[in-house]
């Protein structure tokens, strides 16, 4: 059986500000460096097998210090595991699209990923990881978005509980069904 952690990174300044990040590449703030680390201490006494994390730096510095804390090796970074391209939207808070497209911006089409796309790439990346790790404890630092469209691929998805900074999801797989054992976890953050 495949165990899946799949961690948020830890809280940015454009998660503060209500910005839209998507594929931009912004920094973790002191905050979200201390939150990482916390996740780190908690998943120390776990045994998990390894990490990989999204490229971008945000989920990359939060992968470095939960490996460092954790003991668990970070054996690579993917580009697959990327947040949502917002296209036009990204660098925008919900005042600047109003003020730039009007109050039905959303209905508009910006240039970004579209949700299946973005459901496409975890496929991809999932199928190519169970194939090199079966039965493996594996722990994914991602991007909230991205981490929402993975579960739909599941059924597990829960639109009406945002995933929240630095928080630990886990899922396993049995056969061709997959278990949600805890959802948006932040106990290690109280």
């Amino acid at each position: 059986m495949t165990m899946v952690g799949l961690i948020r990174h830890g809280s940015t300044e454009w998660n503060l500000q209500g910005r839209t990040q998507g594929a931009l590449d912004t920094d973790l703030t002191e905050e979200g460096r201390e939150q990482a680390r916390q996740l780190g201490r908690r998943l120390k006494a776990e045994p998990w097998d390894f990490l990989i994390s999204s490229d971008l730096r945000r989920a990359r510095e939060s992968a470095e210090l939960i490996s460092a804390l954790s003991g668990i090796p970070l054996i690579r970074t993917d580009s697959r595991l990327r947040e949502k391209s917002f296209g036009q939207l990204e660098g925008t808070t919900l005042q600047d699209r109003i003020g730039r497209w009007g109050p039905q911006w959303s209905d508009l089409d910006h240039g970004g990923e579209t949700d299946e796309q973005v459901r496409d790439r975890w496929m991809a990346f999932s199928e190519d990881l169970f194939a090199e790790f079966p039965d493996s404890r594996i722990l994914l630092v991602s991007h909230g978005g991205f981490i929402g469209r993975a579960l739909e691929t599941m059924n597990l998805e829960r639109a009406d509980e945002p995933l929240t900074n630095a928080s630990l999801t886990l899922v396993k797989k049995g056969g061709q069904l997959w278990e949600c054992s805890l959802y948006n976890c932040t106990v290690h953050l109280k």
